[in-house]
């Protein structure tokens, strides 16, 4: 499914604003001095309309502002001698009064020239030439009568007008004349006939010529064109010749093509450089030639190349030198192929490679003026200066013409002047003006200060710094005080843009451009912002609708939050019709009730003011068909006939094939029954039918959407009875029980009957006995029972159709079996053969066949588990029967208890059931690994020991001889310690392991063995307990004596000290501790807080060390700096810290610290700073 996606980014016109400020930066503003430029001038050839006036443009700009002349055919015209000719104020432009005046008088070659003291630019000659529609000139046509198929040439030549007319065909009531391959216009304008016929027979072919400047249209006289078939030819001559047949009854004879435009084989085509090459060839012949196109040596200009008028014309567009060659033309037709090869000569009038451009210099430096032009032939380049050739100027050392150059050193200030560079060769001109400026100018930037650019990001920015000064200045770019490189992310062009080539987010903000000569600099800013784009996410599906339904265009965007978009929706590039039913939201475009006028390509278009986004999707209205319409029955036979029929409309969904329909009337009144199907393309169908049927058919049509409705029934056709032609389907005979015969199959339809008195002749008899066949005519029926049959005895039946019209063909016979019995016998020698602990394999001989007593079907082992052998109870379990199909002789047992006696028996089985068992037998599994014990607990955890129990396992599956112990220590990071193994005696149910260390984490593994080895494991963790000698001797030191008493005492000084402190202030006095404390303050005490009134903390890196052989917790958690023992974590609390000798380590601080490892809290015990805080 196509979609059609369509991006524009309006940033590009960054690129526009670019490419044009690289000319604009050589333009002088116009306040100060500068020659005279040229802005708007009249074309070259300058045809007028001779009901108008005739304005002739000239447009400059200078300073100071130019003065304006003209010359007229090379001499000065005097436009104030004239009073038809007046100049517009402050302009060149000529108005020229012809209301009065025929225009022929002021035909012919006009200049232009601006002048002021720096110079004087010329314009191009402009060709006046007044339009003309001259009138057809009087002509008497007579008929023309021709033979049917023989060419024809209508001319139109039209008279020569200006611009040439434009020609086209058309009949008295003004409808152009129908053109084919066969009938087409030449380029000049007349009418080609390959070959006539007789439909071509007219009184009205006219001419008519179209002159696009006088909007007026001329006709030829009318052409009557009268073509005689062989028959009236014949009528004619024989009248006048004695009824001798002159011209045969043949029209004019077939033939081979002949190019008759261009006449000949070869011709030659001349086009210049960039016009339009149009190249025709037409031909005649009989049958109608085609035309087909080639270039002998290459390709035809690839998506240049354009044919028109039925392939005869090939047009290609902007011609360039790789066009010239050799171009075949190729007429054919049933008789043969005529080529003509046109050989195209390019040739070129002059064309710009670089035109010179205004020079801007500062007094005495060095410039160039450049005039480079090609052409074939290759044109001649002159000079001029201020409108006059330069070689009649006065000379001037410091300017040197060389060829298509001019190079001016050491410029003085007043030798300013425009330069006119003309490049000619015979097709045509080039003229060209450039100023020479001389000025001493600062710098001065043309830009708006604080100008905003907007772009999307990835787009390029092109930050403008258009700037003016003489010398040129240089420009240098600036972004946050960093000077903006040429490189990978930066472009900085000569015009002083800088261009971003892929604009980023991060590339928003404010740059800075300095233009600097030796006469000063100028400084300017301007904003980026990068914003970005307006994307649509979900594309526009291609709707495929039923009629009446709806259809829901989704147009979901997203966009920079500063841009905000608008939605349009357009039909088919239109506007959407103005209707109710069209629902347009935000995002969505919904049609209610669809019809076939809405169908048509949809496109949504997110607009913002920087970009665009669009998508587009078609809306296809489809239904069911409509039914076919006038079914005819043609080809009438005894048993088929063909059905015709219209197909109805099939709205737009094609019609992928007809199912025909019939209804028997005699049989099955009014049920319809589907015949067969054709594909959608084929109109007809050949029905073969049954005898005595009486049809009548009807068609559907159906395309992806449904059916349609039936089409009106067709006329009913009757088929004439006989005998039936096959016989009944599906026979099968079985019996259903041990001595009968049951013959089953499925009855002919009333269709299949051919006709009345429909019975059936069952016929059967025993196989491989010579016997006749036995039968039976039964009506009515689907099967018959015979009685009193040996048991499972194979028969041979078939059963055929038979009515009043005669038998069916002989009927096919089919094999079956009477019914059948119970097996009588059961398997003998049966073995059980062990293959493992869990797998036995059973063995048996096969029962005879003649004691099957029917089909044999397999063989079932019957086996039931008696009990574990490690058990004397017997153990019951319900019986398991696997089933071996066909005649096996040997079967395996698979998923059985190890260490186990099992019985088991064979019989074998028919459709019927199943025979005797085989006499039971027994066989015994051998032992396997044990399963895992029943449970494993430890108790009695102590500092160094500790129990393990558990139960033996509840499948023992054989006899066990030990356990098997197995542990290892966990550190606090979980890495595993050395494993230990322990061998435990088999009647042992507990076992206590010594010599642990206390408070570690041990993991057990434990398992039962057998003979056969170990069985699955059962793991189980435990730590032991803590050393109670070690908790015992850390001791929490706030609940100590002499602890509490010290802390009582320091508190009590220090609050006498403060009462003195309090009196002696009051008295005026000083504390002269304080100015030494202020004199020599110590650098390892801070100052009390001024916010809080508490004292600095003190500290002491040696307090932090962590004790001797202190550990880490068994939770793996680490208090403090991850090396402090809390005694919090033997159960006693609090933060005091002990020496190895015991003593006490202080640690002061001014506020309480949380624990906060493995989310736990604990409370320190105050210091002796947070006593004395608390006393104050």
């Amino acid at each position: 499914m196509e979609r059609e996606r369509k991006c524009i980014i309006r940033g590009g016109a960054l690129l526009v604003l670019f490419l044009g400020h690289a000319v604009r930066a050589l333009e002088v503003p116009l306040d100060l001095p500068q020659p005279p430029t040229i802005t708007h001038e009249s074309p070259k050839d300058y045809i007028v309309d001779p009901r108008e006036n005739i304005v002739i443009h000239c447009e400059a700009k200078g300073k100071p502002h130019p003065s304006f002349s003209w010359t007229r055919n090379g001499t000065h015209f005097d436009i104030d001698k004239d009073p038809k000719v007046m100049m517009k104020p402050n302009s060149g432009t000529l108005v020229i009064d012809i209301s009065m005046e025929k225009a022929e008088a002021y035909e012919g070659v006009y200049q232009c020239t601006a002048r002021n003291e720096h110079g004087a630019a010329v314009s191009n000659n402009i060709v006046i030439r007044q339009s003309r529609s001259p009138l057809w000139a009087k002509e008497r046509n007579e008929p023309i009568v021709v033979q049917e198929g023989v060419p024809l040439l209508l001319q139109c030549r039209p008279p020569a007008g200006l611009p040439p007319p434009i020609i086209f065909w058309m009949d008295n009531n003004f409808q152009r004349l129908p053109q084919s391959s066969r009938v087409s216009q030449a380029l000049n304008g007349d009418l080609y006939f390959s070959n006539v016929l007789t439909e071509d027979t007219r009184n009205d072919y006219i001419c008519y010529a179209r002159f696009p400047h006088t909007q007026t249209i001329q006709q030829k006289q009318p052409i009557t064109v009268k073509v005689l078939d062989m028959d009236a030819i014949n009528e004619t001559m024989a009248a006048l010749l004695n009824d001798t047949d002159f011209f045969g009854d043949s029209p004019a004879g077939e033939r081979r093509p002949t190019v008759v435009v261009p006449p000949g084989s070869s011709s030659t085509k001349m086009v210049l450089r960039g016009e339009t090459l149009e190249l025709e060839c037409i031909a005649e012949g009989l049958p109608t030639p085609e035309i087909s196109w080639g270039k002998v040596s290459g390709e035809l200009p690839s998506g240049r190349t354009s044919f028109h008028s039925f392939q005869k014309t090939l047009k290609v567009a902007e011609v360039t030198e790789a066009d010239a060659g050799d171009y075949k033309c190729t007429a054919k037709n049933s008789l043969g192929t005529v080529d003509h090869v046109i050989t195209v000569i390019v040739k070129a009038a002059p064309y710009w490679i670089r035109s010179p451009r205004n020079l801007i210099l500062a007094p005495k430096e060095r410039g160039e003026l450049s005039c480079k032009a090609n052409g074939d032939p290759k044109p001649t380049i002159t000079w001029s200066m201020n409108g006059i050739p330069i070689e009649n100027t006065p000379k001037d050392l410091n300017r040197k013409v060389e060829d298509d150059t001019i190079v001016f050193t050491n410029v003085q200030t007043g030798s300013s002047a425009v330069y006119q560079c003309n490049a000619s060769n015979e097709y045509g001109y080039l003229l060209a003006n450039a100023f020479v400026n001389v000025l001493a100018e600062p710098p001065r930037v043309l830009t708006p200060p604080n100008k905003l650019y907007q772009v999307i990001r990835n787009n390029p920015a092109l930050l403008d710094c258009a700037s003016f000064g003489s010398p040129i200045p240089n420009i240098t770019w600036f972004r946050d005080s960093q000077t903006l490189v040429d490189g990978d992310s930066y472009i900085l062009h000569e015009n002083g843009t800088l261009e971003i080539h892929m604009a980023q987010t991060q590339d928003s903000g404010r740059y800075t451009c300095i233009a600097l000569n030796t006469l000063g600099s100028k400084e300017n800013h301007v904003l980026l912002e990068v914003k970005e784009p307006t994307r649509i996410l979900k594309q526009l599906d291609y709707k495929v609708v039923q009629r009446n339904s709806d259809a829901v265009f989704e147009c979901r965007v997203t966009h920079d939050p500063s841009l905000i978009p608008t939605v349009t929706w357009l039909k088919d590039s239109g506007e959407l019709p103005d209707d109710e039913r069209f629902v347009v939201d935000s995002d969505s475009l919904t049609i209610n009730g669809v019809t076939e006028s809405d169908e048509g390509n949809y496109t949504c278009i997110m607009n913002t003011t920087l970009d665009q986004d669009s998508a587009s999707a078609v809306l296809t209205v489809v239904e069911q068909p409509d039914h076919p319409t006038d079914l005819e029955l043609t080809d009438q036979q005894a048993r088929s006939v063909q059905l015709t029929w219209i197909p109805g409309d099939e709205h737009n969904s094609p019609i992928q094939k007809f199912v025909i329909q019939y209804e028997d009337s005699l049989h099955q009144p009014g049920v319809w029954h589907n015949l067969t199907e054709v594909p959608g393309t084929k109109t007809t169908a050949h029905l073969k039918l049954s005898p005595y049927v009486y049809y009548t058919f009807r068609v559907q049509a159906v395309n992806d959407v449904g059916f349609s409705q039936p089409s009106p029934p067709s006329q009913q056709y009757r088929t004439e009875p006989a005998a039936p032609e096959e016989n009944p389907s599906g026979v099968e005979a079985t019996g259903n029980k041990h001595d009968n015969l049951v013959i089953s199959w499925t009855p002919l339809s009333g269709l299949q009957s051919n006709g009345p008195g429909l019975q059936y002749k069952v016929m059967w008899r025993q196989k491989d006995v010579e016997s006749d066949w036995d039968s039976v005519m039964v009506t009515n029926v689907s099967k018959f029972v015979v009685s009193g049959t040996p048991t499972f005895v194979p028969y041979e039946v078939k059963v055929q159709a038979v009515n009043e019209y005669g038998n069916a063909p002989e009927p096919e016979i089919f094999l079956g079996h009477s019914g059948e019995d119970l097996p009588t016998v059961a398997p003998e020698n049966v073995e059980a053969h062990v293959q493992n602990s869990t797998l036995v394999e059973v063995r048996w001989d096969p029962v005879p066949s003649s004691t099957v007593r029917g089909r044999l079907k397999g063989y079932k082992v019957q086996y039931w588990k008696e009990k574990s052998l490690h058990k004397h109870h017997p153990h019951h379990e319900e019986r398991q029967v696997l089933t071996f199909s066909g005649n096996k002789t040997h079967g395996k047992l698979p998923g059985l208890h190890p260490y186990s006696l099992y019985t088991f028996n064979v019989r074998v089985f028919n459709r019927k059931g199943e025979g005797p068992p085989s006499p039971d037998q027994e066989f015994r599994t051998p032992e396997g690994v044990p399963g895992r014990p029943a449970f494993l607990r430890v108790v009695n955890v102590n500092l160094d020991s500790l129990t393990l129990e558990w139960e033996p396992p509840v499948e023992h599956n054989g006899r066990l001889t030990g356990y098997t112990l197995r542990y290892q220590p966990i550190n606090n990071t979980n890495e595993l310690g050395p494993l230990e193994e322990i061998a435990v005696l088999p009647n042992e149910t507990s076992y206590t392991l010594l010599n642990l260390k206390y408070s570690t984490r041990y993991k057990f593994y434990f398992s039962a063995n057998t003979s056969k080895g170990s069985g699955p494991v059962i793991t189980e963790e435990a730590v032991t307990v803590m050393d109670e000698a070690i908790a015992s001797r850390q001791v929490d030191i706030a609940t100590q004596g002499w602890f509490i008493g010290l802390m009582c005492a320091i508190a009590l000084l220090i609050l006498v000290l403060l009462i003195i402190c309090f009196i002696k202030r009051n008295k005026g006095g000083k504390y002269p501790v304080k100015e030494k404390e202020d004199a020599h303050a110590d650098p390892e005490i801070q100052p009390m807080k001024e916010d809080d009134g508490t004292f600095g903390e003190y500290s002491d890196t040696e307090d932090h060390k962590p004790l001797k052989g202190s550990r880490t917790p068994s939770n793996g958690t680490v208090k403090k700096d991850d090396s402090d023992d809390s005694l919090v974590d033997y159960g006693e609390g609090g933060d005091g810290q002990f020496n190895e000798d015991g003593s006490f380590i202080g640690q002061y601080s001014g506020k309480k610290e949380k624990d906060t490892a493995e989310g736990n809290e604990s409370s320190e015990a105050p210091s002796p700073v947070n006593a004395m805080n608390s006393f104050v």
